[in-house]
């Protein structure tokens, strides 16, 4: 497969062209199952977004200077409205930081910085493509999945969590994608199991020409695994700590294969986060769990 293709290299597009940093302003904030949806006024930063690029938040409020900023994916950016440029973010309660932005009420308003990042590269034609995402990951595909139908593309989606909670957005999905698969581990809703251990089957009956994967370590592992398999391209988001969001930290460095076949490390915030699953030198980062 070589049409459907996107830009060769390590990571699979240019990094976004210039970032920002503004108060963002709390527009609203929302309970969907396990997660807030948060909706920012954020002007500069949503002209420049594009699908695979993230924001960083400085979170904590007067203990903001005890904590790291917080890396979230873009679920939408909205350029133009009533309230000017806004994003909307998915948030999962996971320690202080993020508690305490999952409560400031509208009219709060936070530091946030970006778009950062490489996004995802499209395919040069309309070709088939598999985007997965496992619990808060499919934040970074929602837009993506908009963009490749624009261009013609045929999009399947896989979505999957631990349970129904975990799950969203599933009826978004179906706005842009042929097909839409739920998967669950404990088969609340969906197909029961383990993403990583039905991939191989559910891109067989899809045959994409380009996967693209957003999720835990082996939710990547895997689809760039089963991409391979079948002669497809993979790019995945990759997730984790970015502490300082701009590549002077060296705190999310990942193990990749360069094209001249040399072994070597990358920085996820800055020559990522999206990367070609069979870049990432998988064994060297970590076995999946």
């Amino acid at each position: 497969m070589t049409s459907g293709r996107p830009a060769p290299g390590g990571a699979s597009a240019a990094p976004s062209s210039r970032t920002v940093h503004v108060r963002a302003e709390v527009l609203s904030r929302k309970k969907v199952g396990r997660y807030h949806h948060l909706t920012l006024v954020a002007p500069g930063v949503a002209e420049r977004h594009r699908p695979g690029t993230f924001v960083a938040v400085s979170v904590g409020g007067p203990d903001s200077a005890r904590l790291a900023r917080r890396a979230f994916w873009v679920l939408r950016a909205r350029p133009a409205g009533a309230y000017g440029g806004t994003v909307e973010l998915l948030v999962a309660e996971r320690g202080a930081g993020t508690r305490w932005l999952t409560t400031l009420a509208p009219g709060a308003t936070v530091p946030l910085t970006g778009p950062l990042g490489r996004p995802f590269a499209l395919p040069r034609e309309a070709v088939a493509c598999t985007l997965v995402g496992h619990s808060e990951g499919v934040a970074a595909l929602q837009s993506l999945a908009e963009r490749l139908k624009e261009r013609g593309c045929t999009v399947h989606v896989v979505l999957a969590a631990a349970d129904e909670a975990g799950l969203y957005g599933a009826l978004e999905a179906r706005r842009a994608a042929r097909t839409v698969q739920v998967v669950t581990e404990d088969g609340s809703v969906g197909l029961r199991g383990r993403l990583p251990d039905l991939l191989p089957g559910l891109l067989e009956a899809q045959a994409p020409d380009v996967v693209y994967a957003a999720g835990p370590t082996a939710v990547l592992h895997a689809a760039a695994a089963a991409a391979e398999q079948r002669g497809a391209w993979s790019q995945v988001a990759l997730t984790g700590p970015m502490p300082c969001a701009t590549g002077h930290c060296l705190g999310c460095a990942v193990p990749v294969v360069g094209e001249d076949a040399v072994a070597r490390s990358v920085r996820a915030c800055v020559d990522g986060p999206v990367l070609r699953g069979d870049r990432v030198r998988w064994d060297a980062w970590g076995a999946p769990a």
